[in-house]
């Protein structure tokens, strides 16, 4: 098992990264036209998985199909509970080259998703069927990342298990590139105002539709990546209490990549981060942590 945590630099790898972050919505889109809708979106997310990501087993027909990223063989992989498998390699292309081939491979299973062709939560928002612009793929950078996803998710589950009210699982958001964890007071929140890049405000309603605490990891925020945490709605005192993690460019509270990984204990300097900034949100707010807590 890996036990150092793999170090990149997010400027060795943007333009393998954009490239990927179009490719991750793509296969997003395909789960999203299939599955039952869940809350708060969670049944739009990819998870990581011993070879990469994975849409995990979403319905169609009488059956399941699944899209896998393997991230070690550099492969795209779906398969269908029928036993009918398509492969189509994961290599420098354009993300429109790679759409065509992924609806192509769906479509030789019996698949044929409606969805939205235009990526979400990015400035520049080019239809993936269009889009020659991001074509870099770096096998080595991208295994890279996906080891630095095994690290986050595996301590974000340890933090995952200390809290028994509502929670989100530990999901990889494809809109903003992101592993995400979040917790719920079981409050409903105010509306949240929107204003994201491409991402219709409804979006952002069902979301935010009710009082969290958000934590997560992405490939940008510092110079190996950042880990993240905020309160919706923020409670008053939150930017005080966190004031030694507290961006208030992003209006979130940052920890990066490489002073988790650079710290004597990797796994302990992000628990604390993690907690402290929990017990901010959900003391300031005033949660009933006692019937929430382990």
């Amino acid at each position: 098992m890996e036990k150092t945590w793999p170090r990149l630099r997010v400027a060795d790898w943007t333009d393998t990264r954009n490239t990927l972050h179009m490719w991750t919505q793509i296969v997003g889109k395909i789960r999203m036209a299939y599955a039952p809708a869940v809350n708060h979106w969670w049944h739009v997310t990819l998870y990581p998985t011993a070879r990469g990501l994975t849409t995990s087993a979403v319905p169609y027909d009488n059956g399941v199909f699944d899209i896998e990223f393997d991230f070690v063989d550099d492969r795209l992989r779906v398969r269908t509970s029928d036993g009918g498998s398509r492969e189509v390699v994961l290599e420098p292309k354009p993300v429109a080259t790679f759409y065509g081939e992924v609806l192509e491979a769906l479509a030789a299973l019996g698949l044929e998703p409606s969805i939205h062709p235009v990526p979400n939560e990015v400035e520049l928002a080019i239809p993936f069927g269009e889009d020659d612009r991001n074509s870099s793929y770096d096998g080595a950078a991208v295994r890279l990342f996906w080891r630095q996803l095994q690290q986050a998710a595996r301590v974000l589950g340890v933090f995952r298990s200390e809290f028994v009210g509502k929670a989100s699982p530990v999901h990889f958001f494809w809109g903003a590139m992101d592993l995400a964890y979040t917790r719920f007071s079981g409050r409903e929140a105010p509306q949240h105002p929107g204003g994201v890049p491409n991402c219709p405000p409804a979006v952002m309603h069902e979301g935010y539709s009710h009082e969290l605490a958000s934590f997560g990891f992405w490939p940008g925020g510092g110079e190996e990546g950042a880990f993240y945490a905020y309160a919706y709605p923020e409670p008053p005192g939150y930017r005080e209490r966190t004031q030694a993690f507290y961006d208030k460019t992003l209006q979130e509270c940052v920890l990066s990549y490489e002073a988790v990984a650079d710290s004597a204990d990797p796994d302990k300097t992000l628990l604390e981060f993690l907690r402290a900034t929990y017990a901010a949100a959900a003391d300031l707010a005033g949660w009933d942590r006692s019937a929430v807590e382990v």
